[in-house]
């Protein structure tokens, strides 16, 4: 009966887990008036919340933050979607008023280009001014021919004659 009773509590832990596990993400709408009545455009507005950041997160998207901004950006998007707007124009208007920031994967444009390239940049011009300036103290002065031996000597004498 022990073991019986130990493979019991086992199924139910692992029955548990299970259950837990299925459960899938916990999306962050609080409240389920919040959600659109039409399926297809409620996975719509899920799909375009889950591509713009929280603004006060930063690290998460609004789907899955439970900020009141981003709350209220939740429900700007689905009324932007129940109005009939395509995917390409809630971007737009979102990004238009918050910038390109709001989005979790902004556009590849000549300021997110410099942005990410800058430290490549400044390690590259960082090492070739170093191996420059190694270069130089590396190199020796080459050894005075006979004729500036010699004229050496003459301005030496010069000077000290006087």
């Amino acid at each position: 009966m022990d073991g019986l009773t130990r493979f019991t509590r086992q199924a139910r832990i692992i029955v548990a887990i299970v259950l837990f596990a299925m459960a899938g993400p916990a999306w962050a709408v609080d409240d389920p008036s919040e959600m659109l009545p039409d399926k297809k455009q409620e996975q719509r507005a899920e799909a375009i919340g889950a591509q713009l950041r929280c603004l006060v997160c930063q690290n998460e998207s609004i789907e899955d933050s439970s900020a009141d901004l981003a709350r209220d950006l939740r429900h700007v998007v689905r009324e932007h979607v129940a109005q009939g707007e395509s995917d390409q124009q809630i971007m737009q208007w979102m990004t238009a008023r918050y910038g390109d920031f709001v989005r979790l994967q902004p556009r590849l444009t000549l300021g997110t280009f410099l942005l990410w390239a800058m430290p490549v940049l400044a390690v590259l011009v960082g090492a070739t001014i170093a191996a420059l300036t190694l270069r130089r103290r590396q190199t020796a002065p080459t050894p005075l021919t006979d004729e500036e031996r010699r004229r050496l000597a003459e301005l030496s004498n010069a000077t000290g004659n006087s």
